[in-house]
């Protein structure tokens, strides 16, 4: 395929994955305007966010297989389509109850998005553009954090909070047209087993730890565990773990191959990936806690954020650097303990205005180091050639389930202390001492010469295998 064609096949993948991508980051600051919207409290809020990462999360691996099985074009249409009817059930819904089943809609297609884009760069760019081309795609995500508060400050101010979502349903007719001219639409020659029996009792044990989390009273923590609401989906998530663990182990095409795990390295960096999206998932309410410290309005707290989203973008392509000259853990050490210390600025002293944009950018820096290139390099480094890809599917999945318990804790722990500034300070303590617990493991990981010897010997392995 000559360049122009494969550089129009790139800009429709972009702009789908990029849509997607937007409605993780946009939707943080018209939390507290649908909150008052519908009357709810922050606990109903959460799954707003929670919903949307929880069926992204399931929709990945499908429509992976489903776009083997029916074709790229097909599913990737199919995914934009199911967007779309979920942003429009999002804008138009009565009720919070229609509005979290618009978001799983939502969700659904919008996971699909990302691991279909994937797919077709491997059908139709030759093996040196490739990187080039996936290393785009997988920006749009560090590009979405950038410009979503953006966006969603200046349609707060101009029009409510529905348009966010209305938005979206001229870009994906978009989409969807110039993906019935442009993308190939053949099958491919090979297709791998779906491991579903796997990934449906992923999503209950999922499902089911999130609620009871977000269900649980953090300021009365012995009535929460006896209570019906929690104990019941507590026990369902503990006792599905040892199934899920024995499905994987005997799946041809497992969701988690479990033989990634030998790895001491692989273990903690896994870890590190959950605390990882938990950070990431609890910016999303930040406007939450500066509505109450400051008394702005949603669209101006938006507009709050950009010294966070801003210094995510030095952390990224600075960790990036870092990284041959320092190593992993040097670098992952560092995005912990800055990351942790802008959590307890901001649960200590986020009334102060000096001292919230502090946290921002602290928190900003450490988000940029830690979902920049870090983890992805210690993955590469520690998995055989063959597993490779299994191996940043495990992080990627580490990296949503954290995004998807951070939304819930957050915001149990907001309402458990009373909601406001008092509430949400104490969610964000919480998470910095989860961070903190994070950082503790950082220090677990190799050294730079040990990481070194761990990547030659790997790369050793990979040319004797083809040879």
């Amino acid at each position: 395929m000559e360049a122009k064609s494969r550089n129009r096949i790139l800009l429709v993948l972009f702009i789908g994955v990029l849509m997607g991508a937007l409605d993780i980051a946009i939707v943080g600051p018209a939390l507290p305007l649908i909150r008052s919207s519908f009357g709810v409290d922050d606990r109903a809020v959460a799954w707003i966010f929670t919903i949307y990462v929880l069926f992204n999360l399931i929709s990945v691996p499908l429509m992976a297989k489903l776009s083997d099985a029916f074709g790229r074009r097909a599913i990737y249409i199919l995914d934009v389509t199911l967007f779309a009817l979920g942003s429009l059930m999002v804008a138009v819904s009565p009720t919070l109850p229609i509005l979290l089943v618009g978001r799983a809609v939502q969700g659904f297609g919008a996971g699909g998005v990302f691991p279909v884009a994937s797919a077709v760069i491997g059908d139709t760019f030759p093996p040196e553009k490739r990187g080039g081309a996936l290393g785009l795609i997988g920006a749009v995500f560090g590009i979405a954090f950038l410009i979503g508060p953006i966006i969603a400050g200046i349609i707060l101010f101009v029009l409510s909070w529905h348009w966010l979502f209305i938005i979206n349903l001229p870009i994906a007719l978009v989409v969807i047209v110039m993906a019935l001219r442009i993308l190939p639409g053949a099958r491919p020659a090979q297709q791998r087993e779906f491991d579903l029996l796997g990934m449906a009792i992923l999503a209950v044990l999922l499902a089911s730890l999130a609620f009871g989390i977000n269900q649980l009273d953090t300021a009365d923590m012995a009535a929460s565990i006896i209570s019906l609401a929690v104990w019941p989906f507590l026990l369902l998530a503990i006792a599905l773990l040892p199934v899920f663990l024995l499905i994987e182990s005997r799946a041809p095409n497992p969701v988690v191959r479990l033989s990634l795990f030998r790895s001491r390295q692989v273990k903690l960096i896994s870890f590190v990936a959950l605390g990882a999206g938990l950070g990431e998932a609890s910016v999303v309410f930040v406007p939450a806690l500066v509505v109450a410290a400051f008394g702005v309005s949603s669209y101006t707290a938006s507009f709050m954020l950009l010294p966070a989203v801003l210094a995510m973008a030095v952390g990224s392509p600075t960790a990036g650097r870092m990284l041959d000259r320092r190593g992993s853990r040097v670098v992952l050490l560092a995005g912990t303990i800055l990351v942790t210390a802008g959590m307890f600025v901001v649960a200590f002293l986020a009334a102060n205005i000096v001292f919230f944009y502090v946290a921002a950018i602290l928190v900003g820096l450490g988000l940029g180091i830690l979902l920049g290139a870090p983890l992805r390099y210690v993955m590469l480094n520690e998995s055989a050639a063959s597993e490779r890809a299994a191996a940043q599917g495990v992080l990627t999945l580490y990296t949503s389930t954290g995004q998807l318990l951070g939304g819930v804790l957050v915001c149990a722990v907001a309402a458990s202390f009373g909601g406001g500034l008092a509430g949400y300070a104490t969610a964000f303590l919480v998470v910095g001492v989860i961070m903190f617990v994070m950082t503790a493991l950082t220090l677990g990981l190799k050294s730079r010469a040990a990481e070194i010897e761990t990547a030659q010997r790997n790369h050793a392995a990979a040319d004797a295998q083809r040879a």
